[in-house]
């Protein structure tokens, strides 16, 4: 979720090594599958984090493979390149990153596509220390408030959270603090009065006394609440043209992921936690429990059919004018489909009910 262009190739080396690493705690993230499948490159904006889970669920349940291609999963570094602009210039196929990014992307001439959606809700939370006396939006003015990246996904949502209760951008000060241990440092240190940030790392901040939450953003009614209305976040996303190009992987991986949000729809926070690789839910900054007890109070956000919520582009482009996006010559229809995963809800034999990809615009 990150504009950056700082070294791109090198990045995605150092995420292929740093996930070839987690690979011996039973992660299967640079899968070794059949040759004869079709390989497809995926690098995620934060694999290890709760609102991306799906990619590297669907590596360690064998899904890919079970539909008919084989996945190669990296992560994009702090201080490197973003998953979204390493898809957009061709180092990977495909980005599991925010919807909104298609948004940005179009505004700017370049046609990026949402071909599955995996949430309803950022999965985000503004958490704050006791020290900062924001307990809302409106307490914002004259606060430091952390985000993932300066132009990321986080930086955008808060300045609409911000603007929303009538605080300026230029009444605050925005800090890049990262997630995980940055971000617990940036509170602790006092750099920043708050970080948007997600679990695991709310458990982390919870559990040491550092900060609570202030703002949900995490749980579809707390979205609802706080951005008016559901707010599609991560979802997977790619060029249109090579997915012109390649529709029988793309509708491949669909099926995979669909697949998985079924399975993460019909089994506990507990089974999730045991299916993926133990450094991503046990680390220096959470344990297990927290990790499980986090993924219980947020996994409403995920979507158990990867279809668009009804609605949900509207609201992501009210936000984008708001914040100062110019999407006047970006048409909604253009920026997601749902074909994808109707076609994998049906071989999945799944009813759902479908949003026309014209009905938000």
């Amino acid at each position: 979720m990150k504009k950056r262009a700082l070294l791109a190739m090198a990045a995605v080396g150092l995420a292929t090594l740093s996930l070839a690493g987690c690979a011996g705690s039973g992660s299967t993230t640079a899968s070794a599958g059949s040759t004869d499948l079709p390989t497809v490159k995926i690098m995620v904006g934060g694999i290890d984090k709760q609102i991306y889970l799906p990619y590297q669920l669907a590596q360690s349940l064998g899904f890919y493979q079970k539909y008919g291609v084989n996945v190669e999963l990296s992560t994009e570094q702090q201080g490197g390149v973003g998953a979204e602009d390493a898809m957009a210039s061709g180092q990977v196929d495909f980005a599991g990153a925010w919807y909104i990014h298609t948004v940005d992307f179009q505004s700017k001439g370049k046609n990026v596509i949402n071909v599955v959606q995996l949430s309803g809700a950022p999965g985000e939370r503004e958490m704050c220390s006791s020290k900062s006396g924001v307990t809302s939006a409106a307490d914002f003015k004259g606060k430091t408030l952390g985000v993932t990246d300066l132009g990321s996904g986080t930086d955008e949502l808060t300045q609409f959270i911000a603007a929303q209760a009538g605080v300026a951008h230029n009444d605050y000060t925005t800090l890049a603090v990262g997630a995980g241990s940055t971000a617990i440092a940036a509170i602790q240190r006092g750099s920043a009065d708050c970080v948007m940030t997600t679990q695991p790392t709310v458990g982390a901040l919870e559990s040491k006394n550092l900060a609570s939450t202030a703002i949900d953003l995490a749980t579809t009614a707390g979205a609802q609440k706080a951005l008016g209305g559901a707010w599609p976040a991560a979802g997977l996303l790619g060029r249109a043209d090579w997915v012109a190009a390649h529709q029988d992987e793309t509708q491949k991986v669909v099926d995979a992921l669909v697949a998985t949000m079924h399975w993460i729809d019909t089994h506990t926070a507990t089974d999730i936690a045991n299916a993926l690789p133990a450094d991503f839910v046990q680390n220096s900054t959470i344990t297990k429990d927290q990790y499980i007890a986090g993924l219980t109070t947020d996994k409403g956000q995920f979507l158990p059919d990867g279809i668009m919520p009804a609605g949900g582009p509207k609201t992501i482009f009210a936000m984008e004018k708001l914040i100062g996006v110019d999407t006047s010559k970006v048409t909604i229809s253009d920026t997601f489909t749902n074909s994808y995963a109707e076609a994998a809800n049906k071989l999945e034999g799944t009813a759902v009910t479908t949003t026309p990809a014209g009905a938000d615009g």
